[in-house]
């Protein structure tokens, strides 16, 4: 599949996927925040769980390889493939490997700053995962969780108090 093209639904139809919402209110304004989130050669600094990255830039077509390390007994080997971008607005991609399926991530202006959304479905992409998925559900879920509530805590910490002070 393309970067570009739409995977609404497939995924969520997969055995073992879960759909998740995660928000998070942001002391900067959405266009402060998407110019940090820009620049993916941060993004090893930020969260040491991310072992390899390698990716040029978040605009469309772009293909990233990343392999995490979650607090659970596996690494997690996957791609993005970059598909919708509107700068400081909204970014769609479609990740595959270990795990697959969609994530939006959505930029929105507050009276303080901004609230950033991530809403994604995924599910196992290799016999491992789908075997923890199965008999182990809490585990895939807590380590989706951890990756996705952490790095959202270590971004804020390393990339955003540092501009305001906090």
């Amino acid at each position: 599949m393309n970067a570009g093209e739409d995977w609404a639904g497939p995924q969520r139809e997969r055995p073992g996927s879960f759909s998740t919402v995660h928000r998070y209110e942001l002391p900067l304004p959405r266009e402060e925040v998407w110019r940090l989130i820009s620049d993916v050669s941060n993004y090893r600094k930020w969260w040491p769980w991310l072992r390899v990255l390698d990716a040029a830039a978040l605009a469309p077509g772009e293909e990233w390889r990343c392999e995490v390390q979650p607090p659970v007994p596996y690494l997690v080997r996957f791609g993005v493939l970059i598909g919708h971008v509107e700068p400081a607005l909204q970014v769609r991609a479609q990740v595959v490997g270990d795990v697959v399926g969609d994530a939006t991530l959505t930029l929105d202006d507050t009276g303080t700053g901004c609230t950033a959304t991530l809403d994604s479905c995924l599910a196992p992409g290799n016999t491992a995962l789908r075997l923890v998925s199965r008999f182990a559900g809490p585990i895939a879920r807590f380590g989706h969780d951890w990756v996705l509530d952490s790095g959202a805590r270590q971004f804020i910490t390393r990339a955003i108090e540092p501009l305001v002070g906090d």
